[in-house]
């Protein structure tokens, strides 16, 4: 029913002095529901899984979104143009960091009750994720794209090791090795699933 139908047939039963029908009609079509509020942290290899399972596609919007280690090595290789900033101030970080970087999102919201697991992470972009925020996608009028296919788009995964693999120094950086070695601890155990079915 439309919310502003429901909050019509409330402001009714209020006009004919039935405030307990109200509260019922309230609580059965449109209740309270309390935000609940739990620190929710992925490792990098529960992000890669998701984001190798889901294609690097935002499952948002469709767009591809690239791997984050890659875009690390943008920002060591072109730090004047790929800015960096470690709390992702908006105007002394690239926009590429918003738009292009991976994160996982719950696809209904913990704050409404939505299981914090793998069934429902779906991975996104950094701005559609704060954009959705608590939000359902029902709310926002967004649809749920398919998964993409790691042969039509890799996140660019193929370029980010090799470039690692020519040029060792890259994994100096903290940031980088930690997204190579959970990516290539996620790439294993997809293989390893794969040669199991």
């Amino acid at each position: 029913m439309d919310k502003a139908l429901l909050i019509k047939n409330i402001c009714g039963l209020l006009l004919d002095d039935k405030k307990n029908d109200c509260v019922d009609f309230a609580n059965e079509n449109y209740p309270f529901m309390d935000n609940l509020t739990q620190k929710r942290q992925y490792s990098k290899y529960q992000m890669c899984k998701i984001f190798l399972r889901d294609g690097f596609v935002d499952r948002y919007s469709g767009d591809k979104l690239l791997f984050p280690g890659l875009i690390k090595i943008l920002t060591i290789e072109f730090p004047d143009i790929f800015k960096y900033q470690k709390n992702w101030k908006r105007s002394e970080i690239h926009i590429i960091y918003w738009d292009l970087f991976p994160t996982i999102d719950h696809y209904i919201p913990v704050t409404r009750h939505g299981e914090d697991n793998e069934n429902n992470w779906v991975t996104t972009s950094m701005i559609g994720n704060s954009a959705k925020a608590s939000w359902t996608t029902e709310e926002l009028g967004w649809k749920l794209f398919e998964k993409g296919k790691l042969k039509d788009w890799d996140g660019l995964v193929y370029y980010f090791l090799e470039l690692t693999n020519k040029n060792p120094d890259y994994e100096k950086d903290n940031y980088v090795n930690q997204w190579k070695r959970a990516l290539l601890k996620a790439i294993d155990q997809m293989k390893q699933e794969k040669n199991n079915e």
